[in-house]
């Protein structure tokens, strides 16, 4: 399963690895598409509430990205040594390491919830919302965490079909939670935007069953006792040091996305539940490019590791010309159609229009994004993580800070100034990232390529 990933086909390897891949974000993606769909019906407050909750809910993904990536990496870079057994205390040590942060995170969610929503200006009903909602995911935590971490061995070992298949069987499963839980019924009270919440934690718990077993089916962990969860000093201070700059780069995401809603929430609550509806309808834009993410990150991994540096070059070729022209196909639709795609989420004119606004300047961004990603997951394979955080540093909090109060209030542009001073930073960011990832491919090539 792992072995011709260094040496068959890098085109016939994306395709392999990428569309599984995809496939289930596009299923995950959808999952969140049906949450804020009801939570819509539910009222524009509650709405806003979860958008409003986005920032937080990435203590959870930012922690998960963090130790998956860095599992990714030191797993795919043994695989590609043929060291088995260093692969093998890196699969158990990485589940234990993940267990740990779930109850600490757990912990500390719980506990800094209030406060933080009360920092982002929520207050009565809108601040009890968020809470009602958050509560429940930060009680879950261990459940997403530990399928972050099974998905990410699954995908150093070359399987990105077992994740796709949980996150398929999830959205369908979600479908019928999220009106049942939030609307009550067969003995169950009206749980409204709480019942969400807890259809998402229920469904992660099956998740983590699902894929454990597909774990020991696949061949991907031979043997697994429980002493093997004990934490080893040497294993956790690698895993922290490629987890760690991959989860705080997923953290400047929750930041930045704090920052644009704290901007955006100066023109009321439409435009933070018009901004919450146009991520979403991104993310189902940028999907291809998510799965070319993964299989980016897992090729790059075991070839580095041995020392095929020629095929990561080919494999960045390949993944930016599939990811630029997806890209490019789904910022055409989502400009066209802006309006229906805002008119699917809710009834409120103002938001509707203020989403599509928003949706029109995005659209010139998602190619960008598509550079961004591809590379930085390059360099985290090549165990280099303290690029994508630099990058995200700037991208989402230093370059925010400055250039919306420059555009939304020194030069007046309201709201508008938002968005395309996330146009002007994202492409910046790009620009800066492609030359550099360049270079170092080419002093890698220089330095280890074998004579």
């Amino acid at each position: 399963m792992t072995s011709d990933l260094i040496s068959a086909p890098i085109h016939q390897l994306v395709r392999r690895l990428a569309i599984p891949a995809g496939t289930g974000f596009f299923f995950n993606t959808m999952f969140n598409v049906v949450d804020t769909w009801y939570g819509g019906q539910l009222s524009t407050n509650a709405l806003a509430a979860m958008s409003l909750s986005f920032p937080v809910f990435f203590l959870i993904l930012a922690i998960g990205s963090g130790v998956s990536s860095g599992a990714t990496t030191l797993i795919g870079n043994a695989l590609g040594r043929g060291d088995r057994n260093e692969a093998q205390r890196y699969l158990s040590q990485s589940l234990s390491f993940a267990l740990l942060h779930a109850l600490a995170l757990t912990a500390v969610g719980l506990l800094m919830a209030p406060w933080i929503f009360t920092m982002m200006g929520a207050r009565g009903n809108y601040l009890a919302l968020a809470l009602s909602y958050m509560n429940v995911i930060f009680t879950g935590s261990t459940f997403f965490l530990l399928n972050f971490v099974m998905n990410a061995i699954l995908n150093a070992h070359g399987n990105t079909q077992a994740y796709r298949n949980f996150l398929i069987c999830g959205f369908f499963l979600n479908l019928i939670l999220d009106p049942w839980f939030m609307y009550g019924g067969i003995g169950l009270p009206a749980l409204g935007l709480a019942g969400i919440a807890l259809a998402t934690v229920l469904i992660q718990c099956a998740g983590v069953f699902y894929l454990f077993s597909q774990l020991s089916k696949t061949g991907s962990m031979p043997s697994f006792h429980l002493h093997d969860l004990r934490p080893r000093y040497s294993y956790f201070r690698e895993l922290f040091r490629q987890g760690f700059p991959s989860a705080m780069n997923m953290m400047t995401v929750s930041l930045g996305i704090f920052v644009i809603i704290w901007f955006a929430g100066r023109f009321g609550a439409q435009a933070v539940a018009a901004y919450g509806i146009g991520t979403r309808i991104e993310q189902i834009v940028l999907l291809p490019v998510m799965g070319l993410n993964i299989s980016t990150l897992a090729l790059t991994a075991q070839n580095y590791g041995a020392k095929r540096i020629d095929r990561i070059r080919e494999t960045v070729r390949v993944s930016l010309r599939y990811g630029v022209l997806f890209a490019l196909c789904g910022a055409t639709g989502a400009l066209l159609y802006r309006y229906r795609l805002m008119g699917f989420f809710t009834n409120d004119v103002s938001v509707i229009d203020v989403g599509a606004r928003f949706l029109a300047i995005e659209a010139l961004v998602m190619p960008a994004y598509v550079l961004l990603y591809i590379n930085i997951s390059v360099m985290q394979g090549i165990r280099m993580p303290l690029f994508g955080l630099t990058v995200g540093l700037f991208r989402q909090i230093a370059g925010p800070l400055f250039v919306f109060h420059l555009f939304t209030t020194v030069m007046g542009l309201g709201l508008a100034g938002i968005w395309w001073g996330i146009f002007g930073i994202t492409w910046s960011a790009a620009l800066v990232v492609v030359i550099y990832v360049s270079r170092t491919i080419a002093k890698l090539e220089k330095d280890l390529t074998p004579t």
